[in-house]
């Protein structure tokens, strides 16, 4: 019996292993704390990874929804201060109505008048593009090319030869475009109807929606996060409007100088194209200078090649710090990885969506971030 009172002393009580437990874990915790934060972040970066991507996914599937409603928020941050400026002398369903179908009149007379510019000079710019074909083939058998006209015959061959034999690929292509413009139509009109709303009573539809769906105890945080993502997304649209609109003004005044050929249609396009940073200026200038290759000639064409250099430093440098200080600046970096992001993920939509969207949520986390807890 005395033997074994030692054996049961130096047993551990409950209370004890419990002890010797939390010492380990504080040890092991004092050993490896970079673990344990790495931890911590790994399994809320992962969380939030499964939920962006369950939200791209629910878009992905009402993409046409998506769109629309991305183009009525554009339509609002647009239109918006123009409303409220005819509201001080109309009511307001008249000055959203105003707006809305001046905007919209402005545009559909701008469209018609590139379409008159180019029927107009249809017969004229065809002459001009197979005599600026001809020079580029002159152009190329000159060095330091040296193509032989063979190597241009076989090539307009094997293109008319391509046409042949994937006509029927062509006619369903062209009549899958043609579904395509339906939707183009069915989203425009839901984008319209819904920016009818969003400019007549926006802040109510989203009083609405932070009453009902959020927990009181949500709602100051979820109220500040919604206000600074709108005022980034709003100064952002309003800023690559002027930066686009100024773009297109220069490019346009070169192309009238320059004469090249179908200045009107390249400057719309100019416009369209600066609405995706760092890479739709670029684009769009690089067909006007096929245009001005094939209609004008090398000079002209190499006088457009340094005005896209001189638009797109000035873009870079003046225009985008200049205009967009108002909306959430993004390092140049930042831009370019987004803008090639969105497009391996929706296209050219995501593209556009990428730069706006990355704004937003940095506007929001800078919100949140300075906001006590």
């Amino acid at each position: 019996m005395a033997g074994r009172r030692p054996g049961r002393a130096g047993r551990l009580t409950p209370r004890g292993r419990s002890g010797a437990a939390r010492s380990a874990a504080s040890v092991a915790e004092r050993t490896v704390p970079w673990l344990r934060v790495a931890a911590a972040y790994s399994w809320r970066l992962i969380l939030v990874g499964v939920v962006v991507y369950g939200v791209f996914t629910v878009l992905g599937r009402f993409q046409l929804v998506a769109v629309a409603l991305f183009l009525a928020l554009v339509i609002t941050a647009v239109l918006r201060p123009l409303a409220d400026l005819l509201n001080r002398v109309l009511p307001r369903r008249l000055s959203v109505a105003v707006a809305l179908i001046g905007s919209l009149l402005i545009l559909l007379a701008l469209l018609a008048l590139v379409g008159n510019a180019v029927a107009g000079e249809w017969t004229k710019l065809t002459g001009e593009f197979r005599g600026g074909i001809h020079r580029i083939e002159e152009w190329l058998r000159r060095p330091p090319f040296r193509l032989s006209p063979g190597t241009l015959s076989d090539f307009q061959r094997q293109v008319v030869h391509y046409l042949d034999t994937h006509r029927a690929n062509l006619l369903s292509s062209a009549v899958s475009t043609l579904g395509r413009v339906v939707e183009v139509v069915t989203g425009g009109a839901l984008a319209l109807f819904a920016s009818v709303f969003f400019i007549h009573s926006g802040e109510r539809l989203w009083g609405w929606a932070r009453e009902q769906l959020l927990p009181s105890g949500a709602r100051a945080s979820w109220d500040l996060a919604g206000r600074a993502a709108w005022r980034a997304f709003a100064g952002y649209t309003r800023g690559i409007i002027i930066v686009a609109a100024t773009n297109a003004a220069l490019v346009g005044v070169a192309l009238f100088v320059l004469q090249v050929p179908l200045a009107l249609p390249l400057t719309l396009l100019e416009f369209f194209a600066a609405f995706v940073p760092l890479v739709g200026s670029p684009v769009a200038l690089g067909v006007a200078t096929v245009v001005a290759l094939a209609g004008r000639g090398p000079l002209t064409a190499a006088a457009v090649l340094v005005l896209i250099v001189v638009i797109g430093q000035l873009e870079g440098h003046v225009l985008h710090p200049l205009v967009m200080s108002w909306a959430v600046r993004l390092h140049p970096l930042v831009v370019a990885v987004s803008v090639i992001a969105g497009s391996i993920v929706a296209g050219v939509i995501g593209a556009v969506v990428a730069v706006p969207f990355v704004s937003v949520v940095w506007a929001v986390l800078r919100a949140l971030r300075a906001t006590p807890p």
